[in-house]
C-alpha cells in the first residue's frame, strides 16, 4: 500500500499522463517489493534484530526528505517542477517503500511456504497497483497542479510518520 500511495504521488507530479513513466514506476516498485523479501530471506535470522532496528528510520528519512522536496518544488513555477522519474529518485522511493519487506523476508526464513510464488505474487501485485496509482494520481494532478504536488509531498511525509509511529508503538 505504501508503494501504491507513492505511485499516486508520482502521478500527481506529472503534467501529462505517461504510460512509460507509469510502467517504470511499476517496475521499480514491483521489483523492489519482490526482491526485498528474497534478500531478507537470504540474510536469515542472525541479522533479524539489526534490520528491524533500522528499517523504520531509513524509510522515515527517505520519505520525509522526498516529501519536503516535493512541497518545496510545488511552490516553484510549474514549468520548473521535475517529474522525478530519474534513476536516483526512483531507487530512493523503491527502497523507502520496500525496506519493511526486507524485514518481513527475514521471517520468511522460519516459515514453510513457496517462496518463489510469494515473491512473484508480491512483485506482480505491486507492479499493477503502482501503474494504477500513477494513473489515478495523474487524473487529480492535471486538474490541481501545484496543490496536488504539495498534497503528494504531505502524503509521503504522513507515510513516513506512519512507519515510524508503528515501529515505536510495537
Amino acid at each position: 500500500m505504501d508503494a501504491f500511495a507513492v505511485a499516486i504521488c508520482k502521478g500527481l507530479s506529472m503534467t501529462k499522463m505517461s504510460w512509460k513513466n507509469a510502467f517504470i514506476t511499476g517496475l521499480y516498485f514491483g521489483s523492489f517489493q519482490a526482491l526485498m523479501p528474497l534478500f531478507g530471506y537470504l540474510l536469515g535470522s542472525h541479522l533479524h534484530n539489526n534490520i528491524l532496528y533500522y528499517e523504520h528510520w531509513i524509510s522515515f528519512l527517505l520519505l520525509t526528505s522526498i516529501g519536503i522536496n516535493m512541497i518545496k518544488n510545488a511552490k516553484e513555477k510549474i514549468d520548473s517542477i521535475d517529474n522525478s522519474f530519474k534513476f536516483y529518485t526512483m531507487i530512493l522511493l523503491a527502497i523507502a517503500t520496500s525496506i519493511d519487506a526486507l524485514a518481513v523476508g527475514v521471517t520468511f526464513a522460519f516459515l514453510d511456504f513457496n517462496l518463489l510464488f510469494s515473491i512473484c505474487f508480491i512483485g506482480t501485485l505491486t507492479f499493477s497497483l503502482s501503474v494504477i496509482g500513477v494513473k489515478i494520481g495523474n487524473m487529480f494532478g492535471v486538474k490541481y497542479k501545484s496543490k496536488a504536488e504539495q498534497m503528494g509531498g504531505i502524503i509521503l511525509i504522513l507515510i513516513a510518520l506512519k512507519i515510524l509511529i508503528e515501529h515505536l508503538l510495537s
